[in-house]
């Protein structure tokens, strides 16, 4: 499976500049299985996001459908999104055929005052696109490794973030130990500028479950990156070295 991850700078609350931005980058680099969006790449990461956030069914994630549809390729990232009278930080995973899969995130970044506003998800959400079984998390949810641990039913996991400059280290460090832990692909991607609150530098990477780093943006600048998950070498790693065959079993409370 051939994925592309984008490391973008998001403009403030302007869904339709930053889809535009969006399109342009991902059309100027055909050919990927799969396209992944930071955390609420449309408007950047909104803890009050009254008269920001976006109805369940925006423009953002139509957007998300035709080109999924017309590329023959899934499209991901999270969107702040309001319905029912409460607000959702949504990662939707979107098919080739359209179908939408969603995540709604588990662990609101409190530090933030993102649970003033948000509603968390209790639901741990795994896909499956060109035979990979991914599970979708959002920033905050990678410093909580229960809630990721591996019970042989994913291949990779996908982050999502708005992860702040002052502590990019702590980002690197996890997404690596979640890929070595869960004997999986971990793909993290992270947005780069500003925003009222805070400055980001990226950091977006896909992980081998060696823990080793496949391909990288450069840091402090917009890229992509585009790279393979080979699920015949994760398979055999597996069967030679059957780690989670081992794993401590446990029940998730929620």
């Amino acid at each position: 499976m051939k994925v592309t991850l984008l490391q973008r700078d998001i403009v403030w609350a302007d869904p339709e500049t930053n889809v535009r931005e969006a399109e342009r980058t991902m059309s100027g680099m055909p050919g990927a299985d799969l396209y992944v969006l930071p955390e609420m790449f449309s408007t950047g990461f909104c803890t009050s996001p009254e008269g920001i956030a976006e109805t369940a069914d925006s423009d953002t994630l139509r957007w998300m459908k035709d080109f999924a549809v017309k590329h023959a390729c899934a499209v991901a990232g999270s969107v702040a999104v309001t319905e029912g009278g409460r607000f959702y930080n949504r990662f939707y995973f979107v098919k080739p055929d359209g179908s939408v899969v969603y995540y709604d995130k588990k662990h609101l970044f409190t530090y933030g005052g993102e649970h003033k506003r948000f509603t968390a998800g209790n639901e741990r959400v795994i896909v499956e696109h060109a035979g990979c079984r991914i599970l979708l998390q959002v920033c905050y949810d990678l410093r909580f490794p229960v809630w990721s641990r591996n019970c042989k039913d994913y291949d990779m996991i996908i982050y999502v973030a708005s992860w702040p400059t002052s502590r990019v280290q702590a980002w690197k460090t996890l997404l690596h130990a979640r890929a070595i832990e869960n004997q999986c692909y971990v793909a993290g991607v992270n947005r780069v500028g500003n925003d009222p609150a805070c400055e980001y530098c990226g950091g977006t990477m896909l992980v081998d479950p060696y823990g080793k780093t496949v391909d990288a943006c450069i840091d402090g600048v917009q890229g992509t990156v585009t790279a393979d998950v080979n699920m015949e070498e994760l398979a055999a790693f597996r069967s030679k070295f059957p780690v989670l065959d081992d794993a401590d079993r446990f029940e998730l409370l929620k």
